[in-house]
């Protein structure tokens, strides 16, 4: 089915999305709340700009966005895919603890904050450009990958991976990211790490027709530092 959100509001387009069985497609989007809360099946397309909280909670569903997104987009998600053709916002995958999220551009401050996992359970989040300060913070779990695709320096700014005691940055650049905090081990990416994303990797060059050839001498793996782990900030001793 398709809707043409161009005169409703976030109360409106959620309500007729909640009404349609199956696939649906919202044209002229802009920036309409919480699309695809808790959405557990089907595909939802978004033409537009999507609001917050796009995909929150999200259950298994994929959401597709040709455009960008606001903010919070994934909020605590636990399956499924989000999928962004171009930029998104800040708190990206806040509290992520399933699924997989594509922007094909940049995203903004605290991406991957409080990303966590369990079991089987490993979100993913995979950046195609650059993403702002504050990547990883208070990150316990899961995997972030930031390409650098079309950065002339570092495509990352300050202050990643504060309060990180848990998963995983890998983050292709051919420079040692530089000001971390002193819990977070920054060390050239394995082979492991290399097959690890790799999977991510052919999706994302799938998802947005970009060619990769990616060599584990392009990436930095970082990670929680065992000597100096983060409940030293908590402790005397």
């Amino acid at each position: 089915m398709k809707i043409d959100a161009a005169n409703l509001d976030f109360e409106q387009l959620n309500k007729a999305l909640k009404n349609v069985q199956g696939d649906s497609i919202v044209d002229n989007c802009l920036g309409q709340r919480f699309i695809g809360v808790k959405r557990n099946s089907g595909k939802l397309t978004l033409n537009g700009t999507p609001g917050n909280a796009l995909g929150a909670y999200l259950d298994g569903a994929v959401i597709e966005v040709f455009g960008n997104a606001q903010d919070a987009v994934g909020d605590t998600m636990n399956d499924g895919k989000i999928i962004i053709h171009g930029s998104a916002g800040d708190a990206l995958g806040l509290a992520m603890r399933g699924g997989e999220i594509y922007v094909k551009e940049n995203a903004g401050y605290r991406a991957g904050i409080h990303m966590k996992e369990y079991q089987e359970k490993k979100p993913v989040i995979v950046i195609g450009g650059s993403a702002g300060s504050f990547l990883g913070e208070y990150m316990a779990g899961g995997l972030i990958i930031v390409l650098g695709l079309g950065a002339t320096k570092l495509p990352l700014k300050n202050f990643t991976g504060t309060g990180m005691h848990g998963g995983k940055m890998i983050v292709r650049t051919k420079q040692l990211p530089e000001g971390l905090p002193p819990q977070v081990s920054a060390a050239k990416a394995s082979m492991a790490d290399l097959q690890e994303i790799l999977p991510y990797l052919t999706q994302f060059s799938a998802l947005f027709t970009i060619s990769l050839t990616p060599k584990k001498e392009d990436f930095f793996v970082l990670k929680p530092n065992a000597k100096n782990p983060y409940t030293k900030l908590y402790t005397e001793n």
